[in-house]
């Protein structure tokens, strides 16, 4: 299995490689970055709310709602193919995945990041980036309460 991995490696183009390779370096670079600003700025009750709160993007005119959520949902594929690819290649894969999942718009998300916040080590680390930015930490989402 792992010769066939091998062989399978050997015969991608270079040219690919360079790309997850820039690609990788971009998305370690933005995560960062982001998301240690992304995390601080969370509402403390994010993820209590049963349901997810109005989105800018409503009340805006259609036309450029809809641009606006193709362009983050095709960004975010692209992240999230990415990462699957470097799960495999050299790279931020899992983070890589997060950040394109995070990106996106579709049904369920705000379930999925209720799911990944309540795993205990994600929540502690999300909570020591929020304290050291000197921000209250985060509300615990009970799933007794959905």
């Amino acid at each position: 299995m792992l010769d066939k991995l091998l062989l399978w490696g050997q015969s991608i183009d270079p040219a690919v490689l360079n790309y997850l390779f820039i690609l990788s370096l971009f998305t370690l670079v933005l995560s960062l970055v982001l998301v240690p600003w992304l995390v601080a700025r969370l509402p403390v009750d994010y993820f209590v709310e049963k349901k997810r709160k109005k989105s800018v993007l409503k009340e805006t005119h259609p036309l450029v709602r809809i641009i606006l959520l193709i362009g983050k949902n095709l960004l975010g594929g692209i992240l999230f193919i990415s990462g699957i690819l470097m799960l495999v290649f050299p790279g931020q894969g899992i983070l890589t995945i997060l950040l394109g999942l995070g990106i996106m718009d579709f049904p369920g998300k705000f379930s999925l990041e209720r799911k990944i916040i309540n795993i205990p080590g994600i929540f502690k680390a999300m909570n020591w980036i929020r304290k050291k930015a000197g921000v209250e930490p985060l509300l615990q989402f009970v799933s007794g309460h959905d």
